[in-house]
């Protein structure tokens, strides 16, 4: 088991009555709440599974019995496998000892559809007394049920057990996948090994590298070296490092799909060559002109290049599926120029979106004939393109059911945007075939989108049909990575792309949000055990801006979240910040801070529990209530001396009013606390309703430090309660 800070530690505990492989314990907390579940904490969830009386004692070491199909590949699998298992169960294997597991693989065919939407997924897996047995239809299906293998580990009082279950899955959906941006902040190979090896613990099978953009070109090129030269400011891809990661990704049966993006997006190219930018490149690394810049679709040398460009990258990326972007282009970078307008006049083009379909059919005639699949982002369909152009739909259901009517094939990424820094349930809650909400009431179809109204649009009216949904191949969660670093790549990512594999793979009707709160901090506990850099990476960074002692700081930020929509980037509304030429750090306690709080998820479950009847919670609550108030006098000490805390002091004080709020309403609410309570709450109201959609940051001002509080819910029932309790004695 790996040593984790504290404030994300997992800890094993003997646990009778429950079959959760780990109960995590959050010692910002105190240590006083965990998370157990009754049932393994599978994620995703299965398609069909049963717990079974009894289980394995893991004494150390796996056998493997083949039947079927054998591969290199899958011998690596089961090596994975059994190094996973020893850590998870902390058994490795004894020399000359027997294995404590034996796990028998039947894998039926060879799947000439492995690493493709077609490949073979679907599993069956029984484990008991004599071991396991895993039978899948072909090489992918393998790792899939190793990887829910992995989650029936249990640990008991007399040590590791492995529980007896029957389980048969399969994916709802063949895509189900990540984008990670590197143009604009480059992730290393083995941070993206990394991610792939989460992505195949939790069956996501798709990793969308977004690899051009206006901040950099990410791949070495030999036909056009001055992307790498100058394009990448001396970051990106060697094209062996592409081809080992491509390698890397197919040994874990995940595909990668790049995406070189234009004509918009293209800074970094014309920066390169400029010969093809719309516009003059005149100033180095503009920032206004960074997320502006087009390529020239009136120039013949343009097709040239692109030409020759995509088919070098092809050679790279062997996925069949290809993204060029397409999106956010600005016309006047095309009207502006009096050459392009005398084209499109000469032409017919009566508007950039119809010269934008007329260079789309052009990029989608050489991708063919390079016998790749295009895909683009959904401004695309805004003039008529090639239905086999396949549309990723970002800005809303209704362009989801515009390309499938014009039957366009979909990835949907709208209401998955992970840089919005939403709770996993708040992207869990939505559904790629919405609007229909597969059977959920209008209400909570509505609620679901509610923090994408404004940008990521639901049109309840945009109802497909039968046909149309069976366009939809899949989704993914994007992560665009402006004030995203490596060092911040996995707290970003995990665990809401575990939930989200969950929505991605589970049938539609596994929506439990409570269950999801149960299961999530043990997943990632789990993950993190097995190499997710979430915690250790996060408690670094405390330790940056805290040498003295990070630990107030750690409690402060295990029950409080960053500021949402984009709120953090401060690019637009009273927060908005004048962009430069060089990027600020990413080193703020914002930075640092994660969208779920388990902490604050436990206090608000015990607050419900107690306020129900559970009257016992009450000193657990306590001790919790009064870490947090004594908090604050630990952190303001320390800001003396570690000045880059003094921004976070605001929002800690308002947690020791809080807490102290909650402590009032644990001794009944007495005469002359109430006001108190009153004010503190309805301030971290306003804090997080500053950012509770962009048409909110657009016009709030957000609150000190860029830090919502996440228990000011739970203090909220307690207050109500013991309000309500003051008015039944007093009448």
């Amino acid at each position: 088991m790996l040593s984790l800070p504290f404030w994300k530690t997992c800890v094993m505990f003997p646990l009778r009555h429950f079959r959760s492989g780990f109960f995590l314990l959050s010692m910002g907390m105190m240590g006083m709440a965990g998370y157990a579940c009754a049932a393994p904490a599978l994620m995703p969830q299965p398609v069909s599974w049963q717990i079974e009386p009894g289980n394995i004692p893991l004494a150390g070491g796996v056998r493997i019995e083949w039947q079927g199909v054998r591969s290199a590949m899958l011998d690596r699998a089961a090596e994975r496998f059994a190094r996973r298992l020893a850590v998870l169960s902390a058994r490795d294997a004894v020399a000359g000892q027997q294995a404590g597991l034996t796990v028998r693989i039947q894998c039926q065919a060879a799947d000439p559809g492995l690493l493709s939407v077609h490949m073979k997924e679907h599993y069956h897996l029984r484990t008991g007394s004599d071991g396991a047995t895993l039978v899948a239809d072909g090489p992918a299906g393998v790792l899939r049920g190793l990887s829910t293998l992995l989650q029936l580990v249990e640990r008991q009082e007399a040590g590791p057990v492995l529980d007896a279950a029957v389980i048969d899955d399969s994916p709802r959906f063949a895509w189900r996948g990540i984008l990670v941006d590197v143009s604009r902040h480059f992730m290393s190979v083995t941070a993206l090994e990394r991610q792939l090896d989460m992505m195949e613990l939790t069956r996501l099978n798709v990793l969308h590298l977004h690899l051009s953009d206006g901040q950099g070109f990410r791949v070495e090129s030999m036909l056009y070296p001055r992307l790498q030269q100058v394009a990448s400011h001396g970051e990106y891809y060697t094209r062996q490092q592409v081809r080992d990661l491509v390698s890397y990704a197919a040994d874990r049966g995940i595909r990668i799909v790049p995406e070189f993006d234009t004509p918009g997006h293209s800074y970094a190219l014309v920066q390169a060559y400029p010969e093809y930018a719309a516009q003059p490149i005149t100033t180095p690394m503009d920032p206004k002109r960074v997320v502006r810049a087009a390529i020239d679709p009136s120039n013949p040398q343009t097709y040239v290049f692109l030409s020759r460009l995509y088919h070098e990258m092809v050679g790279l990326f062997p996925d069949a599926y290809f993204h060029v972007g397409g999106d956010e282009v600005r016309p006047d970078e095309w009207t502006g120029n009096p050459r392009i307008s005398a084209f499109m006049k000469q032409h017919g083009y009566a508007s950039t979106a119809a010269l934008q379909a007329a260079f789309t059919a052009r990029v989608q005639s050489m991708l063919a004939r390079d016998g790749r699949i295009m895909m683009g982002w959904d401004e695309l369909i805004d003039a008529p393109v090639p239905a086999s152009i396949v549309i990723e739909p970002w800005r809303g259901s209704r362009y989801t059911a515009a390309a499938t009517a014009a039957g366009h094939p979909v990835v949907v990424s709208a209401g998955y945007y992970l840089d919005l820094l939403l709770p996993a349930v708040e992207h869990y809650r939505v559904d790629p075939l919405d609007p229909q909400g597969n059977g959920l009431p209008p209400d909570q179809v509505a609620q679901a989108h509610a923090p994408f109204l404004d940008a990521f649009t639901l049109d309840p009216a945009a109802r497909m049909t039968p046909a149309q949904d069976s366009l939809v191949m899949g989704a993914e969660a994007p992560l665009w990575t402006e004030i995203v670093t490596e060092e911040m790549l996995d707290t970003r990512l995990w665990p809401r792309c575990a939930a989200l594999a969950e929505r991605f793979w589970s049938p539609a009707t596994v929506r439990d949000e409570n269950s999801l709160a149960a299961r999530l901090p043990i997943v990632q506990s789990e993950l993190e055990i097995l190499g997710n850099h979430a915690a250790t990476d996060s408690h670094r960074m405390m330790l940056r801006l805290a040498p003295d002692d990070a630990t107030p700081l750690a409690v402060l930020l295990s029950v409080t979240s960053p500021v949402r929509n984009y709120a953090h980037n401060h690019v637009f509304g009273p927060s908005r910040i004048t962009p430069t030429p060089v990027r600020p750090p990413q080193d703020r306690a914002a930075d640092i801070a994660a969208p779920d709080s388990f902490a604050a998820a436990a206090f608000e479950r015990d607050v419900r529990a107690y306020v129900a009847g559970q009257h016992d919670l009450a000193a657990s609550l306590r001790v919790r209530l009064e870490n947090w108030r004594g908090n604050d006098i630990r952190l303001q000490r320390l800001a003396r001396t570690d000045p880059a805390l003094r921004e976070v002091l605001p929002a800690s004080a308002l947690l020791a009013q809080l807490a102290q709020a909650g402590l009032d309403a644990l001794d009944g609410g007495r005469d002359g606390r109430q006001a108190g309570a009153t004010d503190a709450l309805e301030k971290a109201r306003t804090q997080s309703d500053a950012s509770a959609s962009m048409l909110k940051v657009r016009t709030s001002a957000q609150p000190p430090g860029d830090l919502v509080q996440d228990i000011a819910p739970a203090i909220a029932l307690l207050v109500q309660a013991a309000v309500q309790a003051h008015e039944i004695r007093a009448g």
